[in-house]
C-alpha cells in the first residue's frame, strides 16, 4: 500500500511533511516565532517572551493542570422540590432517514431525527416490566402502545408517565425513547439464536428475548447475561444504540434565537416550541438561574441564555420574575460572558460596542505564522470564523428596532430606561466572576486594547477594507467547505447555528441547514434539547462492541453483532461508495484539505455518524479495535453475501489516520495534531471555558490510539511495523508524563480521575508496562478511593475544580458518594492492571450486582460527561455499557487460560 503524506500544520514539522525531521521542524517554528516577535517588539523584549514560551522546565503543554483554588469551585445545582409533567407532543424517533431529498448528502446511517406524525395514540394495553430507569423519574409500570405512536402521557391511562423530578436528579434517563424502542421490540421481536449452553441460564433469568422481573441475579454470570438481554432490545435496526447527548444548557438559545430571526417553522415546529419550552423549564433553579450545563449551579452565562430563550419562544414577563432579578442582581446582562454577548449583539439586544473586536483579517495570516486559525483547535476555530463574519458584518436581526419582544428585553436585561444610557465599551471587559472560569489574561487584555484601536481609527479604514474583502471571500470559502465536508451537519451546534444565520441569501445553503437542524435535536424526560454533536451513535456503539466481545456475549448473541458490524463498518469516513461518492470527497485532495486547515480523514471513525466527516483520534482508534474485535464473529454472515467485508486496504487506511496524529510529545490529540502553543492558552478570550486554544494531546486519546495499533499489531505484524513501535514507545513516554504525583490521571472527556486512570492504565499495558511501578501507583491510587459498600464515585466537581471529589457521587449516586459508571471504569482498570482476584475487585463487582435494577438496567446516576474542563455532557449509554463490560472482564478474568491471553481469542463461549 502507498503511503499517504499529509501537509499539516504540526509544530513538530511546521508546514512540512508529517514525515518529516522533528528536531527540524520544531527548529524552524522557534525560528519563525522569533522573527515574527523581533518585528513586533524591541530585542530584548523578543528574546524574554522567546524564553518563556520555550523554556524546557515549564509544565509539558498538555498537563491539564493542577488543582483550583476554592475561590473558583464550582457551586453545585440546586432545583426547587417540583415535579413536572411531561408535555403532550407528537413526536416520534425515527432513524438512518434521508427525507430532504437531493438537499441532504452523505450516508444516512446513524442519523437520528424525531419526526412529527399524524397518528393519535390508540389502545394501549399495559405491560408491568418494571423500573426502566430507577425510582428517580419512571412511574412502575410501562405502558406500551399498540399504535406507531409515542407514548401519550396526557391520556387517561397514567397521566403521570413521565414525570420529572429535577431536585432530585436533573439528569433525564432516555425513558420516551427507550418506551419507543421497546414497544418496537415487544411488538416484533427479532430472531435470537441462543447456545444451548445458555438455555438453562435464559430460563432461569426469563426468556430468550425478555428478563425475568422475579428472579434476582446470584452470580456476575447471571448479571452480565441479564444486563446484556436488556441493553440489547434497544438496539436499533441500523444496528446501533441511541442515546441522549445532551446537558449544556446554552446551545438550545443559539438555536431559539436562530428560529426567531428566520421565522421559519422548518427550524422549529409547533411541537418542538411545546417540548423546548419545557425542557428549559425544567433546569430553572431556586434562585431564579440556569447553570452553563444541567448539573452546574447557576451562571449568568446560562441564565441570560436561557432567559432570552424563553421569552422568545413566548414566556411571559411575570413568570420570569425571579430570573430577572438574579440577573439584574449579578450585574445585568453586561455582566455575562462573552459567548453571550455575542448572541445578545446578534438578537438586537446589545449594541456591539460591547464585543471585542474579533477580526475577520486572522483568515489572511500565513501557515508559517507562529499564531493563525489554522493553529487553532478545530472546534475554537470552527465557531472563531463564523463569529468573527458576524462581528465584521456587524449583523444585527434586522426587525429587532420595531419587535415588541426585542424592546422589553433591552429593558427587562439592563433594568428599566437603562439601556441607552450604558458604556458598551466598557462592557467589553465585565464579567460576573461565577462566569470567570478561565480570567481574560493581561497579554490578551492587551490584544484586544490593540485590536480596539485597529478597530476605531479612521486612519485604518481603508486597510480594513481592502483586507477585509480579501478575509470574508477566504472565509465564505472556508465555511462553504465545512458544510460540504459535514454534508451540511457541521463539527458542532454552534458554528451549525453560526453558519446557518451567514448562509440565508445563499438559499440552497439555507435550506440544505435547515433539513440538518433535527439531527441535533434529542427528547427526553426532561423535554426537547440541541445536544452537543450529531448523537454520540459511533463513539458509544465502538465501546459496546468491546464489551460484547471480552465478555463472551458476542457469542451468545449473533443476530447483535452482525447488525453492529454492519453499522461500524458503514460508519467509517469515505469508505463505503455512498460516502465516497459525498461532496466531502472532493476534500480528500491534499491541496484541498490544507486550505481547510483539515487533516486526512479518509479511514476514520466518527464519533457520531459518517456523514459527519470528521474523524478523531480516540474514535477511530475504539472504531478501529471494535472492528478487529467483532470479525471473528462475522466471517459466515461476511461469506454469506448478510455482511460487507472490510478489507485490509480499509484497516490500513483506519492505521494511517492514528499514525499520522501522534504528535510531537508522543500523545495523541482530537481531531488534528497539536499545531500551536500552550501560550496560545493566554489568548483565550471565553472566560467560561478552559484550555480550548488549541488540541492537546490527551490520555484518551493516547491510550485509544496505542491500544488500537497494538491490536492491529497482532493480526498484522509486518504492515509498518516500525513506525507502530515507535509510536508505541513514544506513546508510552507520554502518558506516564500526565500521570499525577497520587497515581491517577486527569479525564479531560468524563468525570474524571477513574475515567483517566482507566485510560491510563489500559494505554500503558498495551504498551508492555503491565506491572510497572507506573501501573502499581494507579492501582494504589483507585484502592484508596474505594469506598466502604465497594464502589466508587465522582461527580462533575472533579473535572471543574481538578482534583478528586470530596464527596464522591453523593449527590446523585449512594449515600456513600459511590456510583455505577465510576466503579466500572475503576474495575476495568484494576482488571487489566492484574488485580482482577483482589479483594476491591471482587467488592467492586458485588456493588454493580446490587445495584442492578431488576429489568437488567442500571439507575441513571449524576452526569458522566464533560468538555472544556467547565461544561458537562450527558451519556445515558454509559450506565449500560461499562458495568456490561466491566462483568465481562472480571468473567474474562476468572475463566482464562494463562497459557493463551491474545486479545483476539475466538475460543469465549
Amino acid at each position: 500500500m502507498t503511503t499517504i503524506h499529509i501537509r499539516t500544520f504540526n509544530i513538530c514539522s511546521s508546514t512540512s511533511s508529517i514525515t518529516s525531521n522533528t528536531a527540524r521542524g520544531r527548529l524552524l517554528t522557534a525560528l519563525y516565532t522569533y522573527i515574527t516577535l523581533n518585528l513586533l517588539f524591541s530585542k530584548t523584549t523578543s528574546l524574554v517572551i522567546f524564553l518563556i514560551i520555550n523554556n524546557p522546565y515549564r509544565t509539558p503543554t498538555s498537563h491539564p493542570g493542577f488543582a483550583l483554588s476554592k475561590s473558583k469551585q464550582m457551586k453545585p445545582s440546586s432545583h426547587p422540590p417540583t415535579t413536572y409533567p411531561f408535555p403532550h407532543h407528537n413526536l416520534k424517533h425515527s432513524s438512518s432517514k434521508h427525507e430532504g431529498g437531493k438537499l441532504i448528502t452523505g450516508s444516512p446511517l446513524g442519523r437520528s431525527t424525531w419526526e412529527p406524525i399524524q397518528t393519535k395514540t390508540r389502545n394501549s394495553i399495559t405491560r408491568t416490566l418494571g423500573l426502566i430507569n430507577g425510582a428517580q423519574n419512571l412511574s412502575t409500570t410501562l405502558y406500551i402502545h399498540n399504535s406507531t405512536a409515542p407514548p401519550s402521557p396526557t391520556s387517561t391511562h397514567n397521566p403521570s408517565l413521565f414525570t420529572f423530578t429535577p431536585h432530585l436528579n436533573p439528569n433525564a434517563s432516555d425513558c420516551v425513547y427507550k418506551l419507543q424502542k421497546l414497544k418496537e421490540y415487544l411488538d416484533s421481536p427479532p430472531p435470537l439464536t441462543i447456545p444451548p449452553s445458555y438455555e438453562k441460564l435464559t430460563t432461569k433469568l426469563g426468556s430468550a428475548t425478555l428478563p425475568s422481573l422475579t428472579v434476582p441475579c446470584t452470580t456476575p454470570l447471571e448479571s452480565l447475561f441479564k444486563g446484556t438481554l436488556f441493553y440489547n432490545m434497544f438496539q436499533d435496526s441500523s444496528g446501533l444504540w441511541y442515546g441522549d447527548y445532551g446537558g449544556p444548557l446554552f446551545l438550545n438559545c443559539g438555536l431559539i434565537i436562530c428560529w426567531y430571526i428566520f421565522k421559519e417553522e422548518d427550524i422549529l415546529g409547533e411541537d418542538e416550541i411545546i417540548m423546548l419550552k419545557h425542557y428549559l423549564k425544567v433546569h430553572k433553579q431556586n434562585d431564579g438561574g440556569w447553570g452553563t450545563h444541567i448539573e452546574g449551579g447557576s451562571t449568568m452565562f446560562g441564565t441570560v441564555m436561557c432567559y432570552v430563550g424563553l421569552r422568545l419562544l413566548g414566556a411571559s414577563r411575570t413568570e420570569m420574575e425571579d430570573s430577572r432579578k438574579f440577573i439584574i442582581d449579578n450585574g445585568t446582562a453586561t455582566c455575562t460572558s462573552s459567548w453571550a454577548k455575542f448572541y445578545l449583539c446578534v438578537l438586537g439586544v446589545m449594541k456591539w460596542e460591547s464585543h471585542n473586536s474579533t477580526p475577520i483579517e486572522m483568515m489572511l495570516l500565513p501557515d508559517w505564522f507562529p499564531f493563525g486559525p489554522g493553529r487553532m483547535w478545530c472546534h475554537s476555530r470552527m465557531v472563531y470564523v463564523p463569529m468573527a463574519w458576524l462581528y465584521c458584518k456587524r449583523y444585527v436581526y434586522e426587525k429587532a428596532d420595531d419587535d415588541e419582544i426585542i424592546k422589553q428585553l433591552r429593558e427587562e436585561l439592563y433594568g428599566e430606561g437603562e439601556y441607552e444610557k450604558i458604556d458598551w465599551k466598557k462592557a467589553r471587559t465585565t464579567v460576573a466572576p461565577m462566569d470567570n472560569y478561565s480570567p481574560v489574561t493581561y497579554m490578551m487584555s492587551f490584544v484586544m486594547y490593540l485590536l480596539s484601536f485597529y478597530e476605531s481609527m479612521e486612519v485604518f479604514k481603508p486597510l480594513r477594507k481592502y483586507l477585509r474583502e480579501r478575509a470574508f471571500k477566504r472565509a465564505e470559502a472556508y465555511l462553504i467547505a465545512e458544510e460540504l465536508q459535514t454534508n451540511y451537519i457541521c463539527i458542532g451546534p454552534v458554528n451549525k447555528i453560526l453558519n446557518m444565520i451567514i448562509s440565508r441569501d445563499d438559499k440552497n445553503r439555507f435550506e440544505r441547514h435547515k433539513e440538518r437542524i433535527k439531527d441535533y435535536l434529542w427528547v427526553a424526560e426532561d423535554g426537547l434539547k440541541m445536544q452537543g454533536y450529531n448523537g454520540s451513535q459511533c463513539w458509544d456503539s465502538s465501546f459496546y462492541a468491546q464489551a460484547l466481545h471480552e465478555s463472551g456475549m458476542a457469542r451468545v448473541y449473533p443476530e447483535n453483532v452482525e447488525r453492529l458490524y454492519s453499522f461500524l463498518e458503514g460508519t467509517q469516513i469515505l469508505s463505503t461508495p455512498l460516502s465516497a461518492n459525498s461532496p466531502a470527497m472532493f476534500y480528500e485532495d491534499s491541496k484541498e484539505r490544507v486550505k481547510a486547515f483539515r487533516h486526512v480523514s479518509l479511514g476514520g471513525w466518527p464519533f457520531s455518524t459518517s456523514a459527519h466527516g470528521w474523524p478523531i483520534s480516540d474514535c477511530t482508534g475504539e472504531g478501529l479495535k471494535a472492528i478487529l474485535a467483532l470479525r471473528p464473529y462475522v466471517e459466515e454472515g461476511v461469506e454469506a453475501g448478510r455482511l460487507t467485508k472490510m478489507t485490509d486496504s480499509r484497516i490500513f487506511n483506519a492505521v494511517n489516520v492514528i499514525l499520522t496524529l501522534q504528535n510531537c510529545d508522543g500523545g495523541f490529540a482530537t481531531y488534528e495534531n497539536q499545531r500551536g502553543f500552550k501560550w496560545f492558552e493566554w489568548l483565550n478570550p471565553s472566560e467560561v471555558f478552559g484550555d480550548i486554544m488549541i488540541d492537546y494531546s490527551y490520555v484518551e486519546c493516547s491510550m485509544a490510539s496505542l491500544t488500537a495499533l497494538s491490536d492491529f499489531k497482532v493480526l498484522y505484524p509486518d504492515h509498518r511495523s516500525d513506525e507502530i513501535e515507535t509510536a508505541l514507545r513514544r506513546g508510552k513516554g507520554f502518558i506516564k508524563s500526565l500521570q499525577r504525583r497520587d497515581g491517577s490521571w486527569y479525564g479531560s472527556w468524563a468525570c474524571c480521575f477513574c475515567y483517566g486512570t482507566w485510560f491510563g492504565v489500559e494505554g500503558l499495558v498495551a504498551c508492555g508496562e503491565g506491572g510497572s511501578e507506573n501501573v502499581l501507583r494507579a492501582m494504589a491510587f483507585l484502592k484508596s478511593k474505594q469506598c466502604e459498600n465497594g464502589g466508587w464515585g465522582e461527580d462533575f466537581r472533579s473535572c471543574y475544580n481538578k482534583s478528586y471529589s470530596p464527596t464522591g457521587a453523593e449527590r446523585y449516586g449512594d449515600s456513600q458518594g459511590a456510583c455505577v459508571i465510576n466503579t466500572a471504569w475503576a474495575l476495568l482498570a484494576l482488571i487489566k492492571g492484574g488485580e482482577g482476584d483482589s479483594d476491591s475487585v471482587e467488592r467492586g463487582i458485588q456493588y454493580l450486582m446490587k445495584r442492578q435494577l431488576s429489568t437488567g438496567d442500571w439507575p441513571q446516576e449524576g452526569i458522566s460527561g464533560v468538555f472544556n474542563r467547565s461544561c458537562g455532557i450527558t451519556y445515558t449509554s454509559y450506565r449500560n455499557v461499562f458495568p456490561i463490560w466491566a462483568l465481562g472482564r472480571f468473567r474474562q478474568w476468572k475463566e482464562r487460560d494463562t497459557t493463551n491471553t491474545l486479545r483476539f481469542s475466538t475460543n469465549l463461549s
